[in-house]
């Protein structure tokens, strides 16, 4: 019997164990570990609550969740419960599916002013995570400058954005839609370094901003290149400077009876963030593009009135103790995913944060046939009978995926109405529910 221990419960995790049970049949055991009570890491607390369709991906992983050979172990944090070590010695394989959860660093003067925000601990915030519950960002002011253009940037304006009839039907959090309705918002703005033809997001994402009630995109005709250059590009990011295009033409008139307006300010590198104890502005420069289409600092610099700054600038896998970590890239070192004997990784934590959640998938497939190669039939270790040992001596609460199954029986009776679920955001009484 080969034993293999999956530390991560999101999807670079499940694909790998959904392969691994393709490869080897029956003759596996599965343990994929989380340290949180709840499965399925950032289809649950990064994908946007209002794109259900993208969260239904999560059946497919329930699938193979409920297979005899497949466990679910929540509750349990690698590294203070259980060391990396110790799992090697129980495991024939250990493989890191952790992704990418931690926000990569804004290295900005004032970046550590309050009001100021990572996309990881604001979307964490308004998807209910039990780490960022407590984040209360100031929504009382006017002014929110949201630093990035790619998909996430795009998630935390639309959501801003949002009137609370706009999200019927998502899973937002009730503590956030509260003040999300409330808030007094009227001006959001995206910093980009580069053009429209250098942005990271993707057509459908971005259609949906020329589709809000009470919102509207704007685009300054003046940064785009000639028209003809947009042949250039692909498919996708042609469609997408389109959208700009077309966000860029929406007459005076039409914007008049709209509350919020979202401009895209490109070519433009925030330097600092600025204020008494709090946020006030940001401090830009204007950039050049360069013959490799690299962003050049012009010297001219402006502000920005600004009472919340979100940075959404990309992700990082947090380090584990006695593991090889690439600090400049934020990810484990690796061979192709193999870390060390009998130590692999997977996801975002092999390749950083890139790709779709289906990219996850060919990952998963290609980390097993690694292990299948390395660890034969198994070494006759101990597995989940050697975990459930090491974890009754040290009390901790297991959480099952059929004791989540009554969490979410409990999430879906506590729904307000329009609403799959009220997710539980402390982990108490998630793991209460979980006991009923």
């Amino acid at each position: 019997m080969r034993h293999i221990a999956i530390i991560g419960s999101g999807p670079a995790g499940y694909y790998t164990a959904e392969a691994a049970q393709k490869k080897f049949g029956d003759d596996v055991a599965i343990d994929i570990i989380d340290r949180l009570p709840v499965p399925f890491g950032l289809i649950r607390f990064g994908v946007a609550p209002d794109h259900q369709s993208i969260k239904a991906v999560s059946r497919r992983y329930e699938k193979v969740a409920l297979t005899d050979n497949v466990r679910f172990v929540g509750n349990v944090s690698v590294g203070k419960d259980v060391s990396i070590e110790e799992l090697q010695g129980l495991y024939d394989a250990v493989v890191l599916a952790t992704g990418a959860p931690n926000d990569r660093e804004l290295t900005i003067d004032g970046a550590d002013l309050a009001g100021v925000y990572g996309s990881a601990a604001f979307v964490g915030w308004y998807n209910g995570h039990p780490d960022f519950k407590d984040l209360n960002p100031p929504l009382d002011g006017r002014d929110v400058v949201v630093i990035g253009n790619g998909n996430v940037a795009l998630d935390v304006a639309r959501i801003l954005s949002k009137t609370r009839s706009e999200f019927e039907g998502s899973d937002i959090v009730a503590h956030a839609l509260d003040n999300i309705a409330s808030s007094k918002i009227e001006n959001i703005t995206f910093l980009g370094r580069r053009g429209p033809h250098q942005i990271a997001m993707t057509p459908k994402e971005l259609g949906e901003l020329g589709r809000l009630e009470n919102a509207c995109p704007r685009v300054d005709m003046a940064d785009f290149p000639d028209e003809g250059d947009d042949a250039m590009l692909e498919p996708g990011m042609r469609k997408a400077v389109m959208l700009l295009r077309e966000f860029g033409a929406i007459p005076e008139s039409y914007r008049a009876d709209k509350k919020v307006d979202i401009e895209f300010d490109f070519f433009a590198s925030p330097i600092s963030i600025n204020g008494d104890g709090k946020v006030e502005s940001v401090t830009v420069e204007k950039t050049m593009l360069d013959k490799d289409l690299r962003s050049q600092g012009t010297g001219e610099t402006y502000d920005i009135k600004a009472s919340l700054v979100i940075s959404c600038i990309g992700y990082q896998t947090p380090p584990i103790e006695g593991v090889p970590y690439e600090h400049g890239r934020g990810r484990f070192a690796s061979d192709q995913g193999r870390i060390l004997p009998g130590l692999y990784c997977v996801g975002w934590a092999r390749r950083g944060p890139s790709g779709t959640i289906g990219t996850n998938r060919p990952d998963g497939y290609a980390i097993v046939d690694l292990l299948a190669e390395d660890i034969g039939n198994g070494k006759g270790k101990s597995g989940r009978e050697g975990l459930d040992a090491v974890m009754a001596s040290r009390a901790v609460d297991v959480v099952t995926f059929r004791d989540w199954k009554k969490i979410e029986e409990a999430e879906h009776a506590n729904a307000r109405d329009g609403s799959p679920r009220e997710k539980f955001v402390d982990i108490e009484a998630m793991i209460a529910a979980s006991q009923n």
